[in-house]
């Protein structure tokens, strides 16, 4: 099966319980049409470079999925109509990395940062 990635923000004023709910819920949502949530991580609530909905910060989740296309776009069509959720983002990848997402990973630890002289 095809695997994808995918980046949910959701609105600011949900506690961080209900906002890893929503990650829940959508898992059950792609397992139920036949796909399956690999992985996620919850990135917190984080400032966006603009207002969206009147909003300026959000609640941002990362999904890694393995699931047919038919399921993926059943996923993002309810994304779509949720009140809570206010963008979406899915691509597709050839393949997962194992490591921690970017977001997650502390200042030092990442690569290819070269020392301010």
């Amino acid at each position: 099966m095809p695997l994808y990635e995918h980046v949910m923000i959701a609105r600011q004023d949900l506690s961080n319980t209900q906002a890893e709910g929503l990650i829940e819920h959508f898992s059950t949502v792609l397992g139920d049409a036949g796909g399956k949530m690999v992985d996620h991580e919850y990135w917190g609530v984080k400032t966006m470079a603009y207002k969206i909905n009147k909003n300026r910060k959000g609640h941002y989740a990362y999904m890694r999925s393995d699931a047919p296309a038919p399921a993926v776009m059943e996923m993002e069509r309810l994304m779509r109509l949720h009140d809570d959720v206010m963008r979406v983002l899915t691509i597709k990848v050839d393949e997962h990395k194992e490591l921690p997402s970017v977001q997650m990973q502390k200042r030092d630890e990442r690569e290819g940062r070269r020392e301010r002289r």
